[in-house]
């Protein structure tokens, strides 16, 4: 059985991964697990793929380390294994990865067939629960409004149409005209416009130009020119008063 787990960056996809491996592990010691009830049954192994970084000493990249640590669970997970994959396919080039880890699922739903849950942003990967048994779609729900995008860190059946990275970036603190100028590419993207430059790239939109305001610049100065944090009470209505007459 194949859990396919999309929604947002941030949004925790991956938690979720080590959570469940980690009351796996902790039934099978007769531990208690963080549940008013569960029904676990006995693995033989639990394998997982997290987490991304290269190996220097041996001459592997991140991606190649991965495809190392994917192979060792094709070879030696078993049908009483759980697996737990967490973005697969994202040191290389979008098609390849997405190509790479649909036929790593289909491999794991089909020969394998051990209980498996994988995190990942390739959103075309939800059709593989119309085309395989056992294959089943779930995400992180997310409360989308106009004005903010609220992560509800639950997980819900069925599958994410996009994974919101823009707003994760704009809530990071990424600056406005960058925010702005991603969204007008992401449109272009989306809406499948043809691109005729050479280099493949949409062309950017015109960055505005910001003009300052005199006024803005004069009640900035005025403010920095006190220290606000050791005026008396008489002090600061002068200030306020030397503020309005700018205004």
């Amino acid at each position: 059985m194949v859990h396919i787990i999309t929604g947002p960056n941030m949004g925790g996809k991956s938690t979720f991964l080590r959570q469940n491996a980690l009351i796996v592990l902790l039934a099978h010691c007769g531990l208690r697990v963080p549940a008013k009830r569960a029904q676990i049954a006995l693995v033989d192994g639990i394998f997982a793929r997290v987490g991304s970084g290269d190996v220097i000493a041996k001459n592997q990249s991140t991606f190649m380390t991965e495809m190392i640590e994917v192979a060792n669970i094709l070879h030696n997970a078993s049908s009483k294994s759980f697996v737990i994959f967490d973005e697969l396919g994202r040191g290389t080039s979008t098609y390849d990865g997405l190509a790479l880890t649909q036929a790593i699922l289909s491999y794991v739903a089909q020969t394998i067939q051990c209980k498996t849950l994988i995190a990942t942003h390739y959103h075309e990967l939800i059709a593989m629960e119309k085309q395989l048994p056992g294959v089943h779609n779930y995400s992180v729900s997310v409360y989308e409004t106009d004005k903010e995008v609220v992560f509800m860190k639950k997980i819900v059946k069925g599958g994410a149409s996009k994974s919101y990275g823009i707003d994760v970036a704009k809530i990071a603190g990424i600056p406005d005209s960058v925010i702005a100028q991603a969204k007008y590419i992401l449109d272009h993207l989306e809406d499948g416009k043809s691109v005729k430059k050479s280099d493949g790239l949409i062309p950017l939109m015109q960055q505005p130009i910001i003009e300052k305001d005199p006024k803005y610049e004069k009640v900035k100065n005025i403010l920095h020119s006190y220290d606000l944090n050791n005026i008396t009470p008489l002090q600061a209505l002068q200030i306020l008063a030397k503020l309005q007459d700018e205004m």
